[in-house]
């Protein structure tokens, strides 16, 4: 008799290789077939089944690495006296992980698929919700600010201007002259003191390093 084959085992190197290729042919403008998808990956078709499922598990899991990242770069962020400064700290870790992984970040608002972990897309948005809240128990911002709308307004703020520069519309330098200053203006408009938001903002945001290229992905 002939022993029965051992399966081998499913290699997370193998699966990381799938979603970051599939990220970057989801962003081109071409059509994404399996195929296509395993062959810019060097491995099998059957790696995709292997791993996903399928194509709409493949999907699923990019949009849903997107978030991962970005939920360990918030997580970089520190925590500091200054409640707005570190609402602008966030602003950093956010624009860091898109240069870091275009691909990806454009992947997460791609909504034709689904996600494992809904509540992830969520939780980004709820830390900066919650530094919101403690600017405004501080005194910087209005008691009268909505922590959930202000939240939301300084996040699609930041997400124009890195899709813009992402996207090659603006240069990455754009970064540097308009978002300090963008998000001074929004924390003046909150109820801080002007002066005091354009020192925070400027001390909350540090341009990102050489290693969050590539930026620009057409």
């Amino acid at each position: 008799m002939y022993a029965r084959p051992v399966p081998r085992p499913a290699d997370p190197r193998v699966r990381d290789e799938l979603v970051e290729r599939a990220a970057e042919l989801l962003a081109g403008t071409g059509p994404v077939s399996l195929r296509a998808v395993a062959a810019a990956a060097g491995t099998s078709t059957m790696a995709v089944y292997t791993h996903f499922g399928g194509m709409p598990g493949l999907w699923r899991a990019v949009r849903q690495q997107g978030f991962t990242h970005l939920a360990r770069r918030l997580a970089t962020a520190p925590r500091t006296a200054d409640p707005v400064r570190d609402v602008m700290a966030f602003g950093t870790a956010y624009v860091a992980n898109a240069l870091a992984h275009p691909a990806l970040y454009r992947a997460m608002f791609d909504d034709r698929s689904e996600l494992d972990d809904a509540a992830a897309a969520d939780a980004a948005l709820g830390v900066l919700v919650q530094a919101v809240e403690r600017a405004r128990v501080a005194g910087r911002f209005s008691t009268d600010v909505d922590p959930a709308g202000a939240a939301l307004q300084l996040w699609a703020m930041t997400h124009g201007l890195v899709a813009l520069v992402i996207g090659g519309v603006l240069p990455r330098e754009a970064l540097d002259a308009h978002l300090p200053a963008m998000s001074a203006a929004a924390f003046a408009g909150f109820g801080d003191d002007p002066d005091a938001a354009r020192d925070s903002a400027a001390a909350g945001w540090h341009p990102p390093g050489d290693d969050d290229a590539p930026v620009t992905e057409r």
